[in-house]
């Protein structure tokens, strides 16, 4: 069945990508939570916490098939030590969707939201994929404040510049 085979290619994508997301996350200390590059730019503190979050977004789509910027609910992490738990419960939510989905949720229709008007909509199958995209975005705009604030970024999908084997003499 073809959407069998999807939902098991996302569960790999997921497993793939949950570690190098939780190196990261791993690193950002409580004290750069408000550092922002740029004026326009998002908190280190708030980019990481969607870095946790995101994974969540595809149990919603799954079980409620709606996310509204306007009621959906950010939790409240102050240390290094909660972002990484709310990695994880997030990641288990997003697996456990994803082996329990039946063929109705997976062809629903999923709409987001701002404040009830609507945004975006798509087929839940669709929309799995680009917010595993959208996960991978703000990850690698999280080691570029990383980078920024000399915290060493991990290898993600291979060696990192801060990885001391391939460090230049």
């Amino acid at each position: 069945m073809k959407s069998t085979l999807a939902v098991t290619a996302y569960l790999e994508e997921l497993k793939a990508e949950s570690g190098a997301s939780r190196k990261c996350l791993e690193r950002i200390p409580e004290n750069l939570f408000d550092y922002k590059p740029h004026p326009k730019s998002m908190a280190m503190g708030y980019l990481a916490l969607l870095v946790a979050e995101i994974p969540l977004w595809i149990a919603v789509m799954i079980e409620q098939g709606e996310i509204d910027f306007a009621t959906f609910k950010h939790k409240e992490v102050k240390t290094t030590q909660e972002l990484v738990a709310h990695l994880d419960e997030n990641l288990r939510k997003a697996e456990q969707a994803l082996s329990n989905a039946t063929e109705e949720q997976l062809q629903g229709d999923f709409a987001l939201k701002a404040n009830g008007q609507l945004l975006f909509a798509s087929p839940v199958m669709g929309s799995i994929s680009s917010t595993i995209n959208h996960w991978v975005h703000h990850r690698g705009q999280l080691t570029v404040y990383m980078r920024m604030n000399d915290i060493p970024v991990p290898s993600i999908y291979g060696p990192s510049a801060d990885d001391n084997q391939f460090q230049k003499s």
